[in-house]
Formats: structure tokens, C-alpha cells, sequence
């Protein structure tokens, strides 16, 4: 299974945008069963965890990004999206999503190619 991020670009301070990805090639139970996950790589940083959606919806979002995206998924497309708001130049990097083995924190499908936010200030 591969994931397809899209919905990244460029944005002033201030503006927003929803970023989506896609399981290629998942069936609807395999993907159903997982906790969807999207993730930060800032330039010169490791790749970190911003927010989960588990499969029955419940929603973890890290402390700094917490009022400013919403998580969701669609089982049926085999998507999960990510909105965001209020977007600050420190908001920028390459965004990617995976789905993770039930009660883990490990993806379980191969990486894309991510999707690159950009905040001019």
C-alpha cells in the first residue's frame, strides 16, 4: 500500500489549507483498522507526529498545532485529511500521513512522497 499526499503550497501567514492523503492499493478493512496518522518534516529536522485519528475516531493533535488543524478520515475513499489553520511560517515543511498498526505508533504502509507546506511571513 502507498500513500499519495496532495493539498500542500504556498500561503501568507495567517492562511489555510487542507492537506489529503490516499492508501493506494488498500482494502476498506485493512485501512478501517488503522490509526490515521499525519506528520511534520521541518528542513534539517526529523519527521514528528502532529495528529492521529484512531478508527473509531478518536483524535489526538499535539499541543502546539491544537486549535489551529482538524484530523479526519474517510474510510471509504481509503483518505484522511488534515486541515489547517492560522498557518505560521514555523507551520512549513514536508507533510506526510500513514496509517499505523492498531495501539502503535508504527506506520504500517510505505511513505510517500509528502505534500510541502510553505508560510511567507
Amino acid at each position: 500500500v502507498q500513500m499519495v499526499e496532495s493539498g500542500g503550497g504556498l500561503v501568507q501567514a495567517g492562511g489555510s489549507l487542507r492537506l489529503s492523503c490516499v492508501a493506494r492499493g488498500s482494502i476498506l478493512s485493512d485501512f478501517s483498522d488503522k490509526t490515521m496518522a499525519w506528520y511534520r518534516q521541518a528542513p534539517g529536522k526529523e519527521r514528528e507526529l502532529v495528529a492521529t485519528i484512531t478508527s473509531d475516531n478518536n483524535v489526538n493533535i499535539v499541543d502546539f498545532m491544537k486549535g489551529r488543524i482538524t484530523i479526519s478520515r474517510n474510510n471509504a475513499r481509503r483518505a484522511a485529511f488534515l486541515e489547517m489553520n492560522g498557518l505560521q511560517p514555523e507551520d512549513a515543511g514536508l507533510y506526510y500521513c500513514n496509517g499505523l498498526y492498531r495501539n502503535t505508533f508504527n506506520p504500517s504502509f510505505s511513505w510517500g512522497q509528502g505534500t510541502q507546506v510553505t508560510v511567507s511571513s
